[in-house]
């Protein structure tokens, strides 16, 4: 059966995509990022989907991108903020080895920026990306086999305590 070696979840900010180029070189197996799948299949970037298409158009490439990654990607796994918040999504993700990838508000805004791209923290990042963290942090909590604080530390070593847990 073909499942990812780690699948990384968190908030905008928390490192996924970071963590994930730097695990996966580490252990000699591709990244894939569901976000990257989700723009392939619509032809254009996700600011452009939400716009165009809106929110649910989006999560519903999310989820499609999501189910096919867990079925057929053997390395490591770097999912969109969101797409823990999909039913089946949660389901799909049972019996994985998910790293959820912990990050605080004022962390999290450092490294997103206020005048981020991101089509659902335009308005006013840092109020609405407090209210991400609020309305996900149980459904990471919950989701996440693995949990690895990043505030404050350095890519490497976040890795290395992956590394660890894994082996």
């Amino acid at each position: 059966m073909v499942r990812p070696k780690a699948v990384l979840i968190g908030p905008p900010g928390s490192g996924k995509s970071t963590i994930g180029a730097a695990l996966a070189e580490r252990l000699g197996l591709p990244l894939r990022d569901t976000d990257a799948d989700a723009e392939a299949a619509a032809g254009k970037p996700i600011g452009e989907i939400f716009i165009d298409d809106g929110e649910d158009a989006f999560r519903e490439l999310e989820h499609r991108a999501v189910r096919a990654a867990l079925a057929e990607h053997e390395g490591v796994l770097a999912l969109g903020g969101g797409a823990v918040l999909h039913a089946e999504t949660q389901e799909l993700l049972a019996g994985h080895t998910v790293v959820y990838l912990r990050v605080g508000l004022a962390e999290a805004i450092k490294r997103v920026g206020l005048a981020s791209a991101r089509p659902l923290l335009v308005l006013n990042p840092r109020s609405q990306l407090r209210k991400l963290l609020e309305e996900r942090l149980p459904v990471y909590e919950r989701l996440g086999t693995l949990h690895v604080d990043t505030d404050g530390r350095e890519p490497g070593e976040i890795v290395e305590e992956i590394l660890k847990e894994l082996s």
